[in-house]
């Protein structure tokens, strides 16, 4: 299917019909509606029993790998075939959501794969067509391996002593460029099926330190950061079918970090840039968390702000603890069951049409 065949099945109507064979009358579990929104790690090269009863209980429907899963073609193709392999509940048998990391440059898991470039040389030296070039390249070598989920390009707009700009992640330090560079890589990935991630959201290039390190706020106004995130506005236009948001606070914005804040999921990001797909958090188990209830707390309330997926980047068993949070948010209404429903539709919309 082309990239506008997916975006066409998120943006059409989502009446999927989600009943499930262990109760269908019912429809999913919350176990199954939370480990659904969770996207696991997994430990090794392959997939671990405990992975594996998970997947086949439907409460898995998304995996994000690491190098420490492909040291090679080979190894990558055959955990991804074994994942896959793994029998699931009827209503969520679609085939499985899996994801990398592979921008380019210093974040790139697969160092066999493209891209050739980090996004800093893309936007320096590439027009439209090259960086296009690139992101159909990247997506090549990632369905060849498995992998339907590309959580790039980088969407935010470099600034002097930032993060980003000092480890030349983002494609430039003005917002024309990075808009056209992250549309462009963004289209190549969908030209080989591959559903690219425009992140940060809404933006990361004014943070001084990786929330991998630290909580970070950005203290830069709503005008400023509005005007920054263009290139976000740039992408969805563009048909990205997923949007990825940033650990950051934005107290212009909100007092929370923005994948907590309804606000900012919500309010912005759907409702202002009118963003129909699948939004999904950056690593919820990170040190920029740990004050807002660490991974299980963390987890409950992102998935309260309106985040459909949220990634847990460490271990397994660190993602049971992001289900178990999810799951007892969802079972005391925290969650309410409507809204854990459309984004479950929301991500299976997205599995279904990556299929194949």
């Amino acid at each position: 299917m082309t990239r506008r065949g997916i975006v066409g099945v998120l943006t059409c109507g989502l009446g999927l019909g989600l009943g499930v064979s262990a109760g269908a009358a019912r429809g999913p579990t919350d176990a199954q509606l939370a480990g659904q929104r969770i996207t696991w790690p997994v430990d090794g090269p392959r997939v671990s029993p405990a992975l594996r009863a998970a997947i086949g209980r439907g409460e898995v429907g998304s995996v994000i790998l690491f190098a420490r899963n492909a040291p090679s073609r080979r190894a990558l193709r055959r955990l991804t075939t074994q994942v896959q392999a793994v029998p699931r509940p009827a209503g969520l048998d679609a085939p499985l959501l899996v994801m990398v990391d592979q921008e380019g440059g210093l974040v790139k898991r697969l160092p066999w794969a493209p891209p050739a470039m980090s996004a800093a040389r893309m936007g320096a030296a590439l027009g439209t067509a090259g960086i296009r070039a690139q992101g159909a390249a990247t997506g090549r070598a990632l369905r060849a391996g498995g992998i339907t989920a590309d959580l790039a390009p980088v969407c935010d707009v470099a600034r002097r002593g930032g993060d980003l700009a000092r480890d030349g992640r983002a494609f430039g330090a003005d917002v024309a460029t990075v808009s056209m560079a992250c549309t462009a890589f963004a289209r190549g990935l969908g030209d080989a099926r591959v559903a690219a991630a425009p992140k940060h959201f809404p933006g990361f290039g004014r943070a001084r330190v990786n929330t991998d390190d630290a909580v970070v706020r950005v203290t830069a106004s709503r005008a400023v950061l509005e005007r920054e995130m263009q290139p976000f506005r740039a992408a969805i236009r563009a048909g990205a079918p997923m949007v990825m948001v940033s650990s950051i606070v934005f107290p212009a914005l909100s007092p929370r970090p923005a994948l907590l804040s309804r606000p900012v999921v919500e309010g912005l990001l759907r409702g202002d840039l009118g963003f129909t797909g699948v939004t999904i958090t950056d690593a919820i188990d990170t040190p920029a968390l740990r004050p807002w209830g660490g991974t299980a707390g963390a987890s409950a309330a992102a998935a309260a702000a309106g985040m459909d997926l949220v990634i847990v980047a460490t271990s397994e068993a660190e993602a049971r603890t992001a289900v178990r949070g999810v799951a007892r948010a969802i079972a005391d209404g925290r969650i309410r069951r409507g809204d854990a429903q459309a984004a479950l539709e929301r991500v299976m919309a997205l599995r279904r049409a990556l299929a194949g």
